[in-house]
């Protein structure tokens, strides 16, 4: 009877070696090395305390690309998650029939199927300002054109629009499943009551995929300070330093400028404050349910 007791703890112990050995020793490790001068080229360490969070701090990109990441993580909220609930909304509304629902599920959903490369490709020349669509359109409308990628105070707002075509039809898909998934008996007696779309919206189906909603906020939290392929098949972190996010500043850290304690730092931090505002986000969620 005592082994049957032991036996879904067995059954866990792969995984948790597997999340153990790929997760969070390689965190611990990550946090050991910020300490340390390292190069890839050179087999010894020189351990240099805080004097790699010193050089991090005081860089001169470092406010830049706070900056970068906080637009597109308050942009990605309100785009992203805020327009992807309502699209979600009017996707899983009566007025919709049942056989067109998929359609529109699919076709917001299919951009972020698209690689992230390509669509960097693909943006760079909608926005080039000899041959791109957009200069093209201005200039049919008689409008002049811009150097949108060229231009340092519009560069990070064209890649931030670029992440919200991408995948705002993901959140608005994650939303969607959220919805089916609370009960039409409520819809249903809101309806006899009189209550209009927007107010069974308000009042019922969003507070029953709060849980929802939350997991998309983390998943766009994250996914903000993570940001990297989009800047660096666009613009490289230019024009000057305009676009420089965290996740670039760490690459160019620890593969062009070879100081692996200085990308340690920039992991240390992308981590921290990742799961700070998770946490953050976490705690008003809980704190709005009592």
């Amino acid at each position: 009877m005592k082994t049957r007791k032991y036996v879904p703890y067995l059954y866990m112990l792969p995984g948790l070696l597997m999340v153990l050995s790929f997760v969070y020793i390689p965190v611990f490790m990550n946090i050991g090395y910020s300490f340390f001068r390292l190069s890839s080229y050179s087999a010894g360490a020189a351990f240099v305390g805080l004097d790699n969070y010193r050089r991090f701090f005081t860089d001169e990109a470092f406010p830049v690309m706070l900056k970068n990441n906080g637009l597109y993580c308050i942009i990605s909220l309100i785009v992203q998650v805020g327009f992807g609930t309502i699209l979600a909304l009017i996707i899983e509304s009566t007025s919709i029939a049942k056989k067109i629902k998929g359609m529109y599920r699919n076709i917001y959903f299919m951009p972020s199927l698209i690689s992230l490369v390509a669509v960097g490709l693909m943006f760079t020349f909608i926005y080039d300002p000899n041959v791109g669509f957009l200069n093209a359109l201005l200039k049919a409308m008689h409008l002049p054109g811009k150097a949108w990628l060229g231009d340092s105070n519009i560069a990070i707002y064209c890649i931030i629009a670029m992440s919200q075509w991408q995948f705002t039809g993901y959140i608005a898909l994650l939303m969607c499943v959220a919805f089916q998934n609370v009960p039409e008996e409520y819809s249903e007696a809101a309806a006899i009551d009189g209550a209009g779309p927007v107010k069974r919206a308000v009042s019922i189906l969003i507070p029953q995929a709060k849980e929802q909603l939350l997991v998309c906020s983390i998943i766009t939290v994250i996914g903000a300070f993570k940001l990297y392929t989009e800047v660096y098949s666009t613009t490289g972190g230019g024009p000057g330093n305009s676009t420089q996010v965290l996740g670039l500043f760490l690459y160019q850290q620890a593969f062009l400028h070879d100081d692996l304690g200085m990308a340690a730092v920039t992991g240390v931090f992308i981590f921290v404050i990742t799961v700070a505002l998770s946490v953050l986000q976490l705690k008003v969620t809980n704190s709005g349910k009592d």
